[in-house]
């Protein structure tokens, strides 16, 4: 197999070591990548271990917790206490930026992250993701976090793993898209597939079709029509498993586009679910990166600048083609 010894570590330090962040990449690279061999083996022991079913608290959200949202999150937070580069950490899971001042140095970077995507999945053996994105800290910053309140365009990196038959880990830092696979033998992630372009359109749409009440007409009527079957160009099939990270992977690989639409209340406002800054920001990078796109349904989504670490977008994600008539068919009004 081609490039089966290219090592994550190795091939970050081996393109971007002309970089300013290359080394730095590299070293924040080697904690995620441990962060990832930890949380898949907990995962594969957690039924064992009496770590499903809910903790009986709460997230910032208002969401109850399950028991490996929190073992992740803290798993996470033990890799980066000594992090350096890393001095700042941006979670689903926590209110506030865990901030370590003594990690700071001329160059500091944030790691935002949905430390287990899907967690509805994890009592049914489902697919489970880890969703991350780096992002520089200003000069002289401290704890304060406006400058982490950016456009997704400045992210340094992004990424995510996926907890399936093999845990493949997926990375960008803004020169292409490339797959590792965790070979358990070696206890390390290995390249797979470098350079993977997304193709212009596919055959699968993923969304939480249950939901479809709360919509704007425009996205209800967006599915309508890719699934008319009238021709070879509106015979989309479902494929929607619950976890972001899994649903975006087959579209990576095979096209088509996941939706999470806007919800419109009552007083005619729309709000989206998924959080922009530790889930659809750092796919949005991955997605563009591999020739597709990410939108709001009314603009590009790396351009959204946000207000809060927790604030949420509506998403339109994947191939060109699907994403370009989402928002030709006003999906969001």
């Amino acid at each position: 197999m081609a490039g089966y010894f290219i090592t994550l570590s190795r091939h970050i330090l081996t393109h971007h070591a002309a970089t300013p962040h290359g080394n730095d990449l590299a070293l924040i690279a080697e904690r995620i990548q441990v962060v990832a061999k930890r949380i898949a083996y907990d995962l594969s022991r957690a039924s064992l271990g009496g770590g499903l079913g809910y903790s009986g608290a709460t997230n910032i959200q208002g969401e109850e917790q399950k028991k490996l949202d929190e073992l992740t999150n803290d798993i996470f937070l033990e890799a980066f206490e000594f992090g350096q580069p890393a001095c700042s950490l941006a979670s689903e899971e926590m209110e506030q930026v865990r901030h370590w001042s003594e990690n700071c140095r001329e160059h500091s970077y944030c790691v935002l992250y949905d430390p287990l995507d899907g967690s509805s999945n994890t009592d049914v053996n489902g697919s489970l993701g880890t969703i991350f994105s780096i992002r520089r800290r200003a000069d002289q910053h401290d704890s304060a976090i406006d400058d982490l309140l950016r456009p997704g365009t400045e992210q340094v990196a992004a990424g995510y793993v996926l907890y399936g038959p093999s845990t493949q880990l997926v990375f960008t830092a803004g020169d292409g898209v490339d797959i590792f696979t965790l070979d358990r033998g070696l206890g390390e992630f290995v390249l797979w597939r470098e350079d993977v372009r997304m193709p212009q359109r596919g055959s699968t749409y993923a969304v939480n079709q249950g939901n479809s009440t709360k919509w704007h007409p425009g996205a209800r009527k967006f599915i309508e029509h890719i699934t008319s079957r009238k021709d070879k160009t509106t015979s989309y099939s479902l494929r929607y498993c619950g976890a972001f990270v899994a649903d975006f992977h087959r579209l990576l690989l095979e096209g088509g586009i996941y939706l999470y639409p806007g919800e419109v209340s009552q007083d005619g406002k729309s709000s989206g679910k998924l959080r922009l800054m530790y889930e659809t920001a750092p796919l949005a990078m991955i997605a563009e990166q591999a020739g597709g796109r990410a939108s709001t349904g009314k603009g590009p989504l790396l351009e959204v600048v946000p207000t809060a670490i927790h604030v949420r977008e509506p998403v339109y994600i994947g191939s060109k083609a699907e994403v370009a008539l989402a928002e030709e068919m006003k999906v969001e009004g």
